[in-house]
C-alpha cells in the first residue's frame, strides 16, 4: 500500500551536528489517517548506506565473525567488545564492491562470490541508514590475509572462527547482541541445507 507524500510536509530543518554524519532537527506537519493535520519535531540521524556479509565455510561448518570496540555500547554499560558479522559504509561503492572491500580489510577473506540477501533499515525511526545483507561462502585458502581492520582507521578488529550451532547459541547466552549479527546467523539457521 502506497502512502500518498502529501500526507508529509517539511517546515524546517535544524542541524544539530555536522561530523561524522549529520543529526537533524526536523519540524514537519503530517496528516493523520483520520485527515486531521499534526505539527512534529523529530530528530534523524543521517547514516550513508552499509553492508554486512555473513561469511560461512560450509567443510568446517563455521562462521567468520569479527569483535570490535562500540563506544555507544560502552555508554550503556554492556559488554563494549562486540561480536559481529564483517560490516562497513559503502564510501559511494556499489553494496557489493563495499561488502567484497570490508570482508578483505576486516577478515582478511577474499571473497569468491558475494550473494545478496536483502537490505533493510536497522532503526528506522530515527535513522536513515540502509543495510545491505549478503552470504559468501569460503574456505582456508580463501583468507589472504591477516585482517584485522586498517591502522589509518585505528581500527583494532579481532577476527573470530566460531562453528555455526556454537555462534547461534551466543545469541541466546547474550554473547552476540547485534541486530545485523542476529539476522544473519537466523538466516543461516534457516538455511542451512541449501547453503553448503
Amino acid at each position: 500500500m502506497t502512502q500518498p507524500k502529501s500526507r508529509v510536509k517539511i517546515v524546517g530543518e535544524e542541524i544539530l551536528s555536522n561530523g561524522w554524519t549529520r543529526l537533524s532537527s526536523y519540524l514537519l506537519d503530517y496528516i493523520d489517517r483520520n485527515g486531521a493535520t499534526q505539527r512534529l519535531k523529530r530528530e534523524v540521524y543521517h547514516r550513508t548506506p552499509a553492508a554486512c556479509i555473513l561469511l560461512y565455510d560450509p567443510k568446517r561448518d563455521l562462521v567468520v565473525l569479527v569483535r570490535q570496540f562500540r563506544l555507544a555500547v560502552h555508554l550503556n554499560g554492556d559488554p563494549a567488545w562486540v561480536i559481529e558479522v564483517p560490516a562497513g559504509l559503502l564510501d559511494n561503492d556499489h553494496p557489493e564492491a563495499a561488502i567484497r572491500r570490508e570482508a578483505m580489510e576486516e577478515t582478511g577473506y577474499r571473497l569468491r562470490e558475494a550473494r545478496f540477501l536483502f537490505k533493510c533499515y536497522m532503526s528506522p525511526g530515527a535513522i536513515s541508514e540502509v543495510v545491505h545483507f549478503f552470504a559468501a561462502l569460503i574456505d582456508t585458502a580463501d583468507r589472504v590475509a591477516e585482517g584485522g581492520g586498517l591502522d589509518e582507521e585505528h581500527e583494532d578488529i579481532e577476527v573470530m572462527e566460531i562453528p555455526l550451532d556454537e555462534a547461534a547459541g551466543m545469541i541466546e547466552t547474550g554473547e552476540i547482541f547485534d541486530a545485523k549479527t542476529i539476522m544473519l546467523l537466523q538466516w543461516a539457521a534457516l538455511n542451512r541445507d541449501r547453503i553448503r
